[in-house]
């Protein structure tokens, strides 16, 4: 009982805490993490600890599931370097720098469980930055590249974290050649298993014709690719983010429209409440350990966690820059811009996956309490500094640098337009011979998509303040008409005219109608 009480006033907590963040345009995981933790300073609030397995098996496999499947493919496959650049070697290379600064400054810190601090700390989480990007309307490249770093960097961190917990358990040796063929055995694994799972969730939805069935199975393929990839060994990460790519490329083809529609608003819903319990718990979780922890030892770590913040920050400030500069040495693929570099740099907050492998870390593993909670410690403070102070400062940073968005993106989108006109004006004319007693219908289609072809070829052709005004007041006045339908319907209800389930399937039509008028 207390638990559901818990939930419903985290829940409460978020819709609060997000609405807030509406007002004051500031990234809803940064007022969540603060949220939660002033909160939990409060006295009276008790300890909260948030279970590192809730994380691993409920939250992630949806989050990575959903992010791939809405992942262009196209964008994806042209940045596909820089990503695996960030996704696998900048994750080696700062978990490297992070352990050697551990082993430094860390009392008692060992190798292994100081290479385990590194993976933990090493994998940016892209939630709140790719929200920022696209909330700017950044080039679609730097939001394709830092939504592909986080489908796959987690697989790197994570491969690197269980070596490193291994060795400090004496379970295994650790060697680079192992610990490679290690990495290459697990990611192919997940990859093979994300496809599989692919391929029979494919088969099975393009024989479903029931939109409730529809989603239920839509929300049980990220758990069907993840839970048998890790049961076998190998990256459960991997498997649900092959698995979404894989699909999101087919959705057209599985997918009815009322599926879709449905479908698409509880991934929202489902996706939005996940991140903001888990980033509103870190926030309560900062709390519980600073009220439990020795001040003076709680500020030594805390300044530790700090000096690993800023190395991070500047590790991939370096990386970026370096693989940038060699992009303009290499003739096979187009070279970041350095105001896209800049953005890039600063986007590398810390977040859900580095919360669950701090808690997960096992306390026989870490050698005693003390080390693990010297490692919890400077992973919370890193997420503190990084998701609060990069993530209030990116847009800043990227109104400084004056990124715009891209200039051809609307084009393309007009042209699409231009040439499903085209093709519904020949299929017209062919319905015309087809259909000879219908031709007022005929005629109005014909002219409402000439209608539409010409406002288009405007927009197109030399996009002006005229064009863009008339095509906000043709919105309004089809809104104006939508409106007048949907008080009349009430009226009728209202009046017993009509009973509700009349009002809800005409009221569909409506919504449905309007959606396609804003589309």
């Amino acid at each position: 009982m207390l638990a559901a009480e818990l939930l419903l006033a985290l829940l409460v907590v978020v819709a609060v805490l997000v609405t807030i963040s509406r007002k004051i345009r500031v990234p809803y995981p940064v007022l969540l993490l603060l949220g939660g933790l002033v909160v939990g300073l409060i006295p009276g609030i008790p300890d909260f600890e948030l279970d590192p397995e809730i994380v691993f098996l409920v939250v992630l496999p949806p989050i990575l599931y959903v992010s791939a499947f809405l992942t262009p493919i196209r964008d994806f496959r042209a940045n596909l370097k820089n990503i695996a650049s960030l996704a696998v070697g900048l994750v080696v290379v700062s978990a490297g720098v992070v352990a050697f600064i551990a082993m430094g400054l860390v009392p008692g810190m060992t190798w292994p469980l100081a290479v385990a601090l590194g993976a933990i700390v090493s994998p940016p989480d892209a939630v709140a930055a790719s929200a920022i990007a696209q909330r700017l309307a950044v080039p679609r490249r730097v939001v394709s590249i830092l939504e592909g770093e986080s489908l796959l960097n987690d697989a790197t961190a994570l491969t690197i974290y269980r070596a490193a917990i291994g060795a400090t358990a004496a379970v295994v040796a650790v060697s680079v050649a192992g610990t490679l063929a290690s990495f290459l055995f697990v990611a192919l694994g997940g990859i093979v298993i994300g496809i599989v799972v692919g391929l029979i969730t494919g088969l099975i939805r393009r024989q479903l014709d029931d939109t409730p069935v529809e989603i239920t199975v839509s929300l049980l393929t990220p758990y069907a690719a993840y839970l048998p990839a890790e049961a076998l060994g190998v990256s459960g990460v991997l498997a649900a983010v092959t698995t979404g790519l894989f699909l999101g490329r087919r959705s057209s083809l599985i997918m009815a429209s009322e599926a879709r529609l449905a479908g698409r608003a509880v991934w929202e819903s489902l996706v939005f409440l996940l991140n903001g319990v888990v980033f509103l718990a870190i926030g309560f979780q900062i709390s519980s350990i600073s009220r439990a922890m020795d001040r003076t030892a709680l500020l030594e770590l805390a300044g530790i966690g700090l000096l690993v913040s800023l190395a991070l920050i500047v590790v991939r400030a370096v990386w970026i820059f370096a693989t940038s500069l060699g992009g303009l040495l290499s003739r096979d693929q187009r070279p970041l811009r350095f105001r896209e570099s800049i953005v890039l740099s600063w986007a590398g907050m810390r977040g859900v996956v580095s919360l669950a492998a701090a808690l997960a870390l096992p306390i026989s593993a870490s050698q005693g309490e003390t080390l693990r909670d010297a490692i919890i410690v400077i992973t919370f403070t890193v997420i503190l500094v990084t998701l609060v102070g990069q993530g209030l400062t990116l847009p800043l940073v990227i109104r400084a640098v004056r990124l715009r968005g891209d200039a051809d993106e609307g084009h393309e989108e007009s042209h699409a337009r231009q040439e499903l006109i085209e093709e519904a004006l020949r299929r017209i004319d062919d319905l015309e011979q087809k259909w000879p007693d219908h031709k007022p219908l005929i005629d109005q289609l014909r002219t409402s998509y000439q209608h539409r072809a010409e406002h288009e070829e405007q927009l197109h052709e030399a996009p002006s303040n005229e064009a863009e005004q008339e095509l906000v007041e043709h919105r309004q006045i089809r809104s104006d008409v939508i409106d007048a339908q949907r008080d009349a319907l009430l009226a009728m209800r209202d009046r017993g005219a009509i009973d509700d389930d009349v009002l809800r399937s005409i009221e569909r039509e409506l919504d449905l109608e309007e959606i396609r008028m804003e589309a």
